[in-house]
């Protein structure tokens, strides 16, 4: 740790980066550390048929708190026990078949060590996170897992900063690996964000979002480039799909294929549809989640996407905005 006083004279954008920095190498770090223990600790809570207990005090509390919330938002029971509160009658939630997990960074926090017996008495399993792996927390738990960090209380010592912020990141890749484990589909992770523009777009699916029928933009590949035109602009979608004689989707062609055209060629209007068209464009069906559309549109930096069925004929397309006007989060 840097030991040198802080001068009042150093710029904040100096302070901010050093920080950030510090907290950046100990991540990094830590990552490279995970190794049998997170395993095993991963096991602990998959194998778990009740609550996952998580509990801690002070800025650890803080990391617990926000460890509860994560797990329970995805789909895994979870709550958060305060230490002082568990010795006063708190410990009354802890059931056989739960599973614990105990944050103290020093391993030492009094409120927290004297919880472990309580667990072990109900036979609930314990995973201490901290920075010690000698510690009284450390040696009770039945998983440890180890979080210790370098200059973990820069720059005065005794405020959390990068210990804080490895136990956070610890309790997230928990969260996440049980979550992949569980085989939790974005589905059933939008179930519980019913409210959120998160949740509301992961339940809609394409086919509730997509234009159908009189309104999807068709042209046939021996359509000239003024029909074409007229069809882009008439629908308002900024794309024209282009079918064959069996209705079969072949290309499309986008005003911004329109815009490079007039930039590389002299007449573009004496083009066909067939020939002006981009073949092979990125679809999806109409059973997809709109969230999936989303994520196809952001990649390859597209906004629309014609829907096809099992044959490849068009039965739709979907529009960015067409998921962008879904509600805001409240």
């Amino acid at each position: 740790m840097n030991d040198k006083p802080l001068n009042p004279n150093t710029a904040s954008i100096d302070i901010a980066r050093r920080l950030i920095g510090l907290e950046c190498e100990a991540l990094n770090g830590l990552a490279t550390r995970l190794g049998e223990d997170f395993e095993r600790a991963v096991e602990v809570l998959y194998s778990c048929h009740g609550k996952i207990i998580v509990t801690g005090l002070g800025k650890s509390g803080i990391a617990a708190k926000k460890l509860a919330a994560t797990l329970a938002s995805s789909n895994a029971p979870a709550l958060f026990l305060h230490a002082n509160e568990a010795v006063h009658g708190d410990m009354g939630v802890i059931r056989a078949g739960d599973a614990a997990v105990a944050i103290s960074y020093s391993g030492e926090t009094r409120e927290v060590v004297s919880l472990i017996p309580h667990f072990k008495l109900l036979g609930v399993p314990v995973i201490a996170i901290s920075g010690q792996s000698n510690s009284s927390l450390a040696t009770a738990a039945d998983v440890h897992l180890d979080v210790s960090v370098p200059n973990y209380d820069w720059p005065f010592g005794i405020i959390p900063t990068a210990s804080l912020v490895a136990s956070i990141a610890v309790g997230d890749a928990l969260t996440i690996a049980l979550l992949v484990r569980r085989g939790v589909k974005e589905e059933d992770f939008a179930l519980l964000h019913p409210e959120g523009l998160l949740g509301r777009k992961m339940l809609v699916k394409v086919a509730d979002l997509m234009h159908t029928g009189e309104r999807l933009p068709i042209v046939r590949l021996e359509s000239n480039m003024r029909n074409v035109l007229t069809e882009i602009t008439s629908k308002m979608l900024g794309v024209a799909c282009v079918l064959n004689d069996e209705d079969e989707l072949i290309g499309i062609i986008t005003d911004g294929d329109v815009r490079r055209l007039l930039e590389r060629i002299d007449n573009p209007l004496s083009l066909t549809a067939g020939e002006a068209m981009t073949r092979h464009p990125k679809t999806i069906p109409a059973d997809m989640l709109a969230a999936h559309a989303l994520h196809i549109m952001e990649k390859y930096s597209i906004t629309s996407l014609p829907v096809l069925n099992g044959d490849r004929r068009l039965i739709g397309l979907i529009h960015l905005h067409d998921i962008l006007k879904l509600e805001t989060v409240r």
